[in-house]
């Protein structure tokens, strides 16, 4: 059978490039070995929000008595209980997908698949029999897994990567976490916040380590104030797993040490999924470890194309549905604009969040703006003090000049919820002045940028 398009890879860039295709008419197929939707809505995003939804209603049940209702005993956390939600939270999401590939008529072939020369897809499945499609166009969007370090080989066990952490069958008395990213600090919080003693190690100077300074150093007294354990400027050397529990030796400024834990976590990044798809045969060019492709993602070979994890650019979900738009749109003739990667928002979802996009205001000062800076605290929020959460600030940065916004950064309650429409916002080229003049409602946690960007111009109000 020949298809208009092929995409290997159901994940968030897969899935969606299938869809957007047939919406234009393009007859398609999707292979996929695993499980409808990928790592994101199987492993990732989707079931690490469910599980860490659980922890914040975990810990709102241990604060009830601060919000006036009174609680008969103490809550008690349900690991077992919090992982199945997960995994239900996970199949419905991937069932979801399915629908929607049977409602846009798209065909799922079910295996591993391989780039063939002559823009072909070999199929192998789970027994091992081969099939081979042809296609006018290919899509590779085969995602990435946990990366893996010389000292620090996962074993499933006593070293895990983020599959085992969401799903373990009880909660460890103590965990280290190597990589304060975003899968490591959530991993942290959420552990941390059902009892677990974690110790955080990061080998930058700060936590989160692509975050304004001042967010990652909020986040860190944030997490200390919870009781975790945290270690900047500081290398995991060896993990000793011979004994009941791990001897974990710590590389820091002021020497080695030795820290004992039931399970140390791997979040030390990712290593995307090239190995064995046939990349090599048909003569795709890869650029450090990944595969080199042009704005609209065409490889150097005529027909074929990449997106997500594989390609240059963050690692995010959201930015690989993108791509494949994009990339679908282009091959059918309908001149999409590149993706502006200076404007993609990211997000890491503890307690409190963090929500950012543009420039820090230590890149802003390199690239030699003149900028304006403001910073307004939920402190000073009346939303944030009735729901009982204080942490945290928004931090703004302009062009003095042309009061371009060059960069927002949050922390606190519910801010990945508000950083879209500062996304949306420097897409439409708003400036400073503009976004003082707009009414914000009152009282919400939104209402922080309009009052630190006021702060910003030397107008604010409510400091």
């Amino acid at each position: 059978m020949k298809y208009d398009l092929i995409v290997i890879g159901s994940g968030p860039g897969g899935y969606v490039a299938a869809i957007r295709a047939s919406q234009l008419g393009m007859k398609t197929a999707v292979v996929e070995k695993e499980s409808v939707g990928g790592v994101c809505l199987n492993w990732g995003c989707i079931p690490t929000k469910a599980l860490l939804k659980s922890a914040q209603v975990f810990n709102y049940a241990k604060h009830a008595a601060d919000y006036g209702i009174r609680l008969n005993g103490l809550p008690e956390a349900d690991i077992e209980a919090m992982v199945k939600r997960s995994r239900e939270v996970a199949e419905g999401m991937s069932k979801g997908v399915a629908y929607l590939f049977k409602k846009n008529k798209i065909d799922l072939l079910t295996g591993m698949g391989k780039v063939l020369p002559g823009k072909k897809v070999e199929v192998t499945g789970s027994e091992g029999n081969a099939s081979v499609y042809e296609a006018e166009n290919i899509i590779i969007a085969t995602g990435a897994r946990s990366r893996q370090l010389p000292n620090l080989k996962q074993d499933g066990k006593k070293i895990i990567g983020y599959r085992q952490a969401m799903t373990l069958n009880k909660i460890p008395g103590s965990m280290v976490v190597v990589g304060s990213g975003a899968i490591g600090s959530e991993f942290a919080y959420f552990y941390n916040s059902l009892g677990t003693k974690v110790t955080l190690v990061e080998f930058m100077p700060t936590i989160v380590p692509l975050e304004d300074e001042e967010v990652s150093k909020q986040l860190a007294r944030s997490f200390k104030k919870a009781g975790m354990k945290v270690m900047v400027n500081s290398t995991v050397e060896s993990v000793d797993t011979e004994g009941e529990g791990c001897e974990v030796k710590i590389k820091t400024k002021k020497g080695e040490e030795t820290i004992k834990a039931d399970i140390v976590f791997s979040a030390v990044g990712i290593t995307p999924n090239l190995e064995g798809i046939g990349l090599e045969d048909v003569g795709i060019k890869t650029e450090n470890g990944k595969i080199a492709v042009d704005d609209f993602y065409r490889t150097n070979v005529e027909g074929y194309f990449a997106i997500g994890d594989i390609v240059r650019g963050p690692a995010l979900a959201h930015v690989a549905s993108h791509e494949g738009i994009t990339c679908v749109e282009n091959i059918a003739g309908k001149n999409p604009e590149p993706i502006d990667y200076g404007n993609i928002p990211g997000c890491t979802y503890t307690v409190p969040e963090v929500a950012s996009v543009g420039m820090t205001e230590k890149q802003a000062r390199e690239a030699g703006y003149e900028i304006r800076v403001g910073k307004f605290p939920f402190t000073a929020s009346g939303k944030a003090a009735a729901a009982g959460n204080k942490e945290g600030f928004v931090k703004v940065i302009f062009d003095a000049k042309y009061g371009e916004w060059l960069g927002a950064h949050m922390i606190g309650e519910n801010v990945t919820e508000m950083i879209a429409g500062v996304v949306t916002a420097r897409k439409l080229e708003t400036t400073g002045e503009e976004i003082i003049k707009t009414i914000h409602p009152h009282p919400t946690m939104s209402e922080a940028i309009m009052e630190a960007t006021a702060a910003a111009y030397g107008e604010v109000i409510h400091l």
